[in-house]
């Protein structure tokens, strides 16, 4: 099994990291393979609504998107991390998000997800809330810990101090490790009692007057 792990924040080795780094240790302890990808730190456009991804399933843009996309597709569980800026995640990892489940039409259903967010103060909610609709709206079921996944600091290494939230991502990581297993024994044992896909119906707000 395999955890795919995106650090949103600039900082490489910062107080996300050690959030996810946490995570990590448990991942090893469960024989679940897991690989950190560092994004916060680069040059990444938003998307450009072309529609080339319609038809070819990947972004227009070759770049660490379509290379993170294929992982994503192997793997079991999905962990985002992300400081908090303004009460948001960090743009360039919303940019990545956004063009990254957009632009892939594999089914995510039931790819674990869970986010987790650093930060000095406030608006972890927030971060929080925002990082979670990208599962929510795949199909993915959403991992919970003892508390909301946060840990705080200012300063980069400040969120080894914070015991609590270090104890919130150990929980978090054994919480997800469980689901996907739990999922992966289910799919083997009960093939064909797996969630039926309906074939997807979209519709817009506005209608016009004669429809």
């Amino acid at each position: 099994m395999k955890v795919l792990m995106i650090n949103g924040s600039p900082r490489i080795n910062g107080n996300t990291k050690i959030a996810l780094n946490e995570m990590k240790k448990i991942f090893d302890e469960e024989k679940i393979e897991s690989e950190i990808v560092e994004v916060g730190s680069l040059s990444l456009s938003g998307c450009l609504s072309c529609g080339f991804c319609y038809k070819n399933g990947r972004c227009v843009k070759d770049d660490i998107v379509n290379e993170v996309a294929k992982k994503f597709e192997k793997a079991d569980g999905l962990v985002i991390g992300s400081p908090v800026y303004y009460a948001g995640a960090n743009g360039v990892l919303l940019a990545f998000l956004q063009r990254l489940f957009y632009s892939t039409n594999f089914d995510k259903t039931m790819k674990v997800g869970a986010s987790v967010v650093a930060l000095r103060r406030g608006g972890a909610s927030a971060t929080f809330d925002i990082l979670n609709k990208f599962f929510t709206i795949s199909s993915m079921p959403v991992v919970s810990s003892q508390y909301w996944n946060s840990v705080h600091g200012a300063k980069a290494g400040e969120a080894n101090e914070d015991l609590e939230g270090l104890q919130t991502m150990r929980t978090l990581a054994r919480n997800m490790s469980f689901l996907m297993k739990a999922i992966a024994s289910y799919k083997e044992n009960y093939p064909d009692s797996f969630p039926e896909k309906e074939k997807r119906i979209s519709t817009n707000f506005i209608r016009h007057l004669d429809d």
